[in-house]
């Protein structure tokens, strides 16, 4: 864990675009903003942690005020650190759940139909929000009948012959919900002569951390280390992810806030427009055929805290056809389980009120975004489908 005393907070230098950057501060009057929640407050608690407010937790942890910071103060560690190690915990079975999506898919799956029709129903809605408090206004992701990782066991000793060899950490959605966009990764590089991976892993940890089992994220991360590490060993392969936030956990959540030791992995990580736009810039481009649809792109602020939403504008524009537009950058307002929460609901749906906005006036006939959270928010409150950059990468293979 991150021992707050050796965090340099005076590099704060009270400018207070952290604060204009937050799109919680601006939703909601409840939050007073980063800078007074974190540098600022870490003064106080640091000499008296009764001191801690309830305002806290009312933080995402989007990283947009990190993005921000001209003195790259954590921000927003300082303010997850003072969570857990200031709040007062006690079991909750809502965040239990939310943060085990890893455990819901093993044990969901076999009977996803029943579960799928059961979470759509309005009265089960209502019931889970007024005991379990999860959001009745909330649509739920669809669970598959199996695991990605079974289907892909078939797939292994083709992928196998392939002379290039990327490891493929593809994280719980994929593995539980969209199978269909690991199938995409597979194909779109299978294009570029690659082999795709899969070694054992487990949830990246980002749940777990937002709801406050930090112990359980520390666990998670040590085996992803363990086994991507190993599994790197021999080759030195890059580990590719297709979620923004879980590369970001890997690289920089495991070393920054849980203070993990990743060097054995942390240069080989990368998210997979990075790895693609570094590929096509060698001259290594599959064919492609035109994708004639009008597509509106917004970036996840994981991605855009990497400096990674340039890669996948890249990866976009050489998609023959695609008529892209470029949103103005929005936080979308779900953070993972935040905005899966009855108290977060109204608050999630304010922050991606403008980017809601700006997506009508694009009048897309999709959405893009690299992030599944961004997606779910997206598609529960605007009439837009969105999909993956691979997707529409592997729709234009020739």
């Amino acid at each position: 864990m991150i021992k707050l005393e050796n965090i340099s907070f005076d590099h704060c230098i009270k400018c207070t675009v952290c604060t204009v950057y937050c799109p919680v501060a601006k939703a909601t009057h409840l939050f007073p903003g980063p800078k007074q929640s974190g540098p600022d407050a870490e003064r106080l608690r640091i000499k008296n942690p009764a001191l801690v407010d309830s305002s806290l937790k009312y933080c995402t942890n989007c990283k947009r005020c990190e993005t921000a910071c001209p003195s790259d103060v954590k921000i927003a560690d300082i303010i997850q650190e003072a969570k857990w190690n200031y709040g007062k915990h006690h079991f909750n079975l809502r965040n239990f759940l939310l943060s085990r999506m890893d455990l819901m898919g093993k044990f969901l799956s076999p009977f996803s139909v029943i579960v799928n029709y059961f979470m759509s129903l309005t009265l089960v809605k209502f019931v889970m929000d007024k005991i379990l408090g999860i959001a009745s206004g909330r649509t739920f992701p669809r669970f598959q009948s199996s695991s990605f990782r079974k289907w892909f066991e078939k797939e292994a000793p083709e992928q196998s012959l392939y002379p290039e060899q990327v490891v493929y950490f593809h994280g719980c959605s994929v593995n539980n919900m969209d199978h269909d966009l690991g199938k995409d990764l597979i194909r779109v590089l299978n294009a570029m002569n690659i082999g795709v991976n899969v070694p054992r892993q487990k949830c990246c940890g980002v749940p777990a951390i937002a709801n406050g089992d930090v112990k359980r994220a520390r666990k998670n991360a040590q085996f992803n280390i363990n086994s991507l590490g190993a599994a790197i060993s021999v080759r030195n392969q890059k580990i590719i992810q297709t979620c923004s936030s879980g590369t970001y956990a890997l690289k920089y959540e495991y070393r920054n806030f849980l203070k993990m030791n990743n060097d054995a992995i942390y240069d080989n990580i990368e998210y997979i427009t990075k790895f693609l736009s570094s590929r096509f810039e060698q001259g290594h481009i599959p064919r492609m055929n035109p994708v004639h649809v009008r597509a509106a792109y917004h970036s996840p602020c994981h991605l855009e805290r990497t400096g990674g939403v340039l890669y996948t504008i890249d990866v976009l524009k050489r998609i023959p056809g695609l008529d892209l537009v470029i949103l103005n950058s929005e936080c979308c307002g779900l953070s993972g389980t935040y905005g899966f929460k009855s108290e977060y609901f109204r608050i999630s749906k304010d922050v991606g009120s403008d980017l809601f906005r700006r997506i009508d006036h694009a009048n897309p006939e999709i959405v893009v975004t690299d992030c599944v959270t961004c997606k779910w928010q997206i598609e529960n409150f605007t009439p837009y489908r969105v999909v993956h950059p691979l997707t529409l990468l592997a729709q234009a293979l020739a």
